[in-house]
């Protein structure tokens, strides 16, 4: 989740818009846009993708390699 929320913050900053701003434009909540900026995890991957696609991005499931 950290990839994601660095590119979120970085995204949303370089377009110059706030959190909130961000958060009433993608149509999600604030709280939820912090705390994916935070890198904090969720299992609400539809509202990720919703702010991801705000950049023309979407997460797509994959399998998780083990070393």
């Amino acid at each position: 989740m950290k990839a994601i929320a660095d590119f979120i913050k970085e995204n949303r900053k370089r377009a110059g818009l706030t959190q909130e701003e961000f958060a009433m434009r993608a149509g999600l909540g604030l709280r939820f846009v912090r705390e994916l900026e935070q890198g904090k995890k969720t299992v609400r991957m539809d509202k990720v993708n919703v702010a991801l696609a705000m950049f023309g991005m979407e997460a797509v499931p994959g399998r998780k390699e083990f070393e």
